[in-house]
């Protein structure tokens, strides 16, 4: 991940609606959610849902499956990871081995 790729990705998690969509989807894990699920659990109306879910798209945070006629939503874990790793990419002054009880301690939490 990059400066851009990263910038879009805060962008697109300051929006409120946005960043409860994506916090409800990472509590699915692989589950996922329907974008009708979606809109009921958080009382959001569908055109807002769909725009909200495409930039988070756009953002490589969500991704999304075709399940016959209904799309299935799924935090996208790859792009966490990228949006982390890119945070955490010059830790400690270049001694990643002081960013290690950090690093254990965010992925031991999930």
């Amino acid at each position: 991940m990059d400066k851009s790729d990263a910038l879009t990705a805060f962008a697109a998690l300051s929006q409120p609606t946005r960043l409860d969509v994506f916090r409800l989807l990472i509590t699915r894990g692989d589950a996922g959610m329907a974008a009708g699920e979606i809109a009921r659990a958080l009382e959001v109306r569908q055109n807002t849902l769909s725009a909200n879910l495409s930039v988070l798209l756009t953002a490589g945070l969500v991704r999304n499956r075709r399940e016959g006629r209904a799309i299935r939503y799924f935090a996208n874990t790859d792009g966490v990871k990228g949006l982390l790793g890119f945070l955490l990419q010059d830790c400690c002054g270049g001694q990643p081995e002081l960013c290690q009880p950090l690093i254990r301690d965010l992925t031991g939490s999930c």
